[in-house]
């Protein structure tokens, strides 16, 4: 099973996840986010479109799941996993980025991209950065390698967590079992990328820009 075939039929392999782990789908779904935001080396895993598709099987009551455990496990493994990004870069991030192994597994265009958020947006990036895949993984790293103070990091991760949480479950447990939606379901995940990667685009387009200026 491809990452890309994962991805793009999310609502396939759900089910598959489902019927083989059971109760533990909660753990399994909890260890994909945790790790897609708490590994910087790992930025690609799904977010949006994992919440997304779990929380339509949550408003199917033939799939036994709970949407409000969902949700839970979604937001703690959201939030642990900045929490444990912020510790690797406080700890280890300039050793990491110039560790000839290590980084070569950290990508250095995203983590440019990741300094450019944060200083534009300052603290803030830390909740906005929730809603960008691959630059989401990044933001806490470049945030414990900074100087931020813990108190104040958590503060913006419990908040971009919350609602990044409440966004993607929400949309996923009103509009996932819609038959439109369910019949071009990889075009609404594909849809999902390009829009959140929308500020990605401009704000290179704008540094492009400034650097012909």
């Amino acid at each position: 099973m491809g990452l890309v075939d994962f991805i793009l039929h999310i609502d396939h392999h759900m089910i598959n996840i489902v019927n083989d782990f059971g109760v533990w789908t909660y753990l399994v779904l909890f260890l994909i986010i945790f790790i897609e935001t708490g590994v910087v080396i790992l930025p690609f895993l799904p977010g949006d479109s994992l919440i997304f598709a779990a929380m339509a099987l949550a408003a199917n009551p033939s799939y036994g799941l709970s949407p409000w455990l969902l949700a839970l496990a979604f937001l703690v493994a959201a939030v642990l996993g900045d929490s444990l990004n912020y510790e690797i870069g406080e700890h280890f991030g300039e050793f990491a980025v110039k560790n000839k192994y290590l980084g070569k597994l950290i990508n250095k265009e995203h983590l440019d991209d990741a300094h450019r958020f944060f200083k534009k947006h300052g603290g803030k990036t830390i909740a906005i950065g929730r809603f960008i895949p691959l630059i989401r993984t990044f933001v806490p790293f470049v945030a414990g390698s900074g100087t931020m103070h813990y108190g104040k990091f958590l503060k913006y991760n419990l908040l971009g967590g919350f609602l990044w949480v409440l966004l993607c479950s929400s949309a996923g447990y009103l509009f996932g079992n819609i038959p439109a939606v369910q019949e071009h379901f990889s075009m609404i995940v594909i849809g999902i990328v390009i829009i959140s990667l929308i500020p990605i685009l401009i704000t290179a387009l704008r540094n492009r820009k400034k650097t012909a200026e």
